[in-house]
C-alpha cells in the first residue's frame, strides 16, 4: 500500500536563475565591499576630504544606502515568502524609499540642478511601489522581477555612479 503525500508549497519557485543569482552575488558583494573600503578610508582620513561629505543629505543618504547593499543582497538570496523574508523587505524597501528621496537633496555636483542619476529616484519609487502591490496580490513572479530590477537597477546601476571621480565614494576609495 502506498501512501499519498502532500507536498510542501515549493519557496523557491519565485528564486532567481542559477546565472541570475550569480550575478546579484557578484554585483551586490562588490558593490559593498567597494563601499566599505570607501567608507573605512574616509574614516580614517587616508583619503581627501570633501565639504559636501559633511552635509546630512549626504549622510541621509548613505545611511540608507550601505545597509540597503548587504541587506537587499541577503534578502534576495535567501529563502522567500516567510515572516523574515517579509520583515526585512519592508526594511529594505524604507531603506531604498529614504535613498530615493533624499538623493533629490544631491545637486551639489550639477550646479544644484539635477542630472541623468536623479531618473533613478521615480524608477525606484514607482519600482517599489509596483513589487509591493505586486506582492499583496499574489503575483509573486511580477514582485521578484520587479525587486531584483530595483536591486540591480536601483542599488548597484546608481550607486556605481557614486564611485566616479569627484563623487564622495569615489573620492574616498580612489583618493
Amino acid at each position: 500500500m502506498t501512501s499519498l503525500s502532500i507536498a510542501a508549497p515549493n519557496h523557491r519557485r519565485s528564486d532567481p536563475s542559477p546565472a541570475l543569482r550569480l550575478a546579484i552575488l557578484v554585483a551586490g558583494g562588490t558593490l559593498s565591499l567597494m563601499a566599505m573600503a570607501a567608507m573605512a578610508r574616509g574614516a580614517l582620513g587616508l583619503s581627501p576630504t570633501l565639504a559636501r561629505a559633511h552635509d546630512v543629505p549626504v549622510w541621509i543618504h548613505l545611511g540608507s544606502v550601505l545597509p540597503a547593499l548587504p541587506l537587499g543582497l541577503y534578502v534576495l538570496l535567501v529563502r522567500k515568502g516567510d515572516a523574515r523574508h517579509r520583515m526585512l523587505g519592508k526594511l529594505w524597501a524604507g531603506l531604498m524609499a529614504v535613498a530615493a528621496l533624499s538623493a533629490l537633496a544631491l545637486r551639489d555636483l550639477n550646479h544644484g540642478q539635477f542630472s541623468v542619476i536623479h531618473l533613478f529616484v521615480p524608477v525606484t519609487l514607482i519600482g517599489l511601489w509596483r513589487a509591493i502591490a505586486a506582492a499583496r496580490a499574489g503575483r509573486i513572479d511580477t514582485h521578484r522581477r520587479v525587486m531584483v530590477g530595483l536591486y540591480l537597477a536601483g542599488l548597484i546601476g546608481a550607486g556605481s555612479f557614486a564611485f566616479m571621480p569627484g563623487r564622495v565614494m569615489g573620492t574616498w576609495l580612489f583618493g
